[in-house]
């Protein structure tokens, strides 16, 4: 069996590598493990950590690039890597430019897809944008469907795709808890990357990070608002934000957030990095999916700077509570956790929804059968 692995971005990255790994370690198996380049600075760091080097590298990245303008490259540099080997699956992985180029060129030369984190939807196309379509156009080309929930095989179910549907968990689980070793075992090196939380020795750190290209505007600036306002207003709180490198981010963030004594914006982080950031906070405020699924294996309580979700199961376990992006909304489910003992521990102590670290034997074992 002849597989081709497409990686476009640092979430795939986490959560298709684990995958490479098991897939390279199995006789009679060859696999490739493509990377378009579209994150170059933040998924080097990734290869390191797991110990893997990509077999093909693309530099689909230019300035300013529009999505039309990626999506072409995109579509190009795949097509030329896919004509000159001959291969039996091309495996995408949740909602990107990658994921939805990657199954189309599949579809051109008539290659099957593997869908991995598949029939997540929030039933809003706009919402994130450009990733609901981007999943659904996945959805219509891929023969074998890798649902992370039961919620997410049903929604494939509703929409009557073609192919095998298999809920497996969610990769990215297997890969925090693999990480998670690695800091247990290496806490002092960690607590010696951020100063920070030595200087503030006993204040309880709030976590943020924020990314979506529809938040960015107005609903930054609702959300950023917020955040000021409950920095000062818990002076006994941090609040530790590693700042996207996205320009039209940083400036936002830089306009907010910038010399508030106790917000602290820091660099992005490798990923084991930001898994020792997640298991020492008190509560993470968010707009990302990946950190959704994390956060309830570390036993931290989420609020997502979103309207909508494609992870309503966190929200139904009580893992995470839906915020909105208005100051208002942000500023009263903030409180409602901080405020309340009992609801706090209620969302730490839930149960992940979202897979428990066996995900990608589990989809191996269906790939190789």
């Amino acid at each position: 069996m002849n597989i081709l692995i497409i990686i476009g971005t640092r979430p795939e990255a986490i959560k298709l590598t684990p995958l490479y790994k098991a897939l390279k370690a199995e006789k009679n198996v060859k696999v490739h493990l493509l990377s378009t380049g579209q994150h170059k600075e933040l998924i080097e760091p990734i290869w390191e950590l797991f110990d893997v080097k990509p077999d093909i590298s693309l530099n689909v990245l230019s300035g300013n690039q529009s999505l039309s303008s990626l999506t072409s490259h995109l579509l190009n540099q795949i097509n030329e890597v896919v004509e000159r080997e001959k291969y039996d699956y091309i495996i995408v992985q949740g909602d990107t430019t990658s994921c939805m180029v990657g199954s189309l060129v599949a579809f051109y030369n008539r290659i099957k897809v593997a869908h991995v984190e598949a029939g997540l939807r929030t039933f809003n196309k706009y919402s994130p944008y450009p990733e609901e379509i981007n999943r659904k156009i996945t959805s219509v080309i891929a023969d074998i469907h890798f649902s992370p929930t039961e919620s997410a095989r049903q929604n494939l179910i509703n929409e009557k795709v073609q192919g095998e549907i298999i809920v497996t968990g969610n990769t990215g689980i297997d890969a925090t808890l693999s990480m998670l070793e690695v800091i247990t075992a290496n806490k002092v090196r960690f607590n010696q990357k951020f100063p920070f939380l030595f200087s503030n020795e006993g204040k309880k750190m709030i976590l943020i990070t924020g990314h979506r290209r529809e938040n960015i505007g107005t609903q930054f600036s609702e959300i950023f608002a917020a955040i000021k306002e409950l920095s000062i207003e818990n002076s006994d709180l941090i609040f530790v934000f590693p700042v996207h490198l996205n320009p039209n981010v940083r400036k936002q963030v830089s306009e907010w957030l910038e010399g508030i004594s106790n917000i602290y914006l820091i660099d992005p982080v490798r990923y084991d990095e930001m898994i020792f950031l997640m298991d020492s906070c008190y509560l993470i405020m968010t707009d990302s999916g990946g950190i959704q699924e994390e956060a309830p294996s570390l036993n931290k309580p989420l609020l997502i700077l979103r309207d909508t979700t494609e992870r309503p199961e966190g929200v139904a376990a009580c893992c995470s509570v839906l915020a909105g992006v208005k100051k208002s909304s942000i500023k009263e489910a903030f409180y409602a956790i901080h405020n309340n003992q009992k609801t706090y521990m209620r969302m730490a102590r839930a149960i992940n929804p979202y897979g428990d670290g066996k995900a990608v034997r589990r989809i191996v074992e269906h790939l190789l059968k």
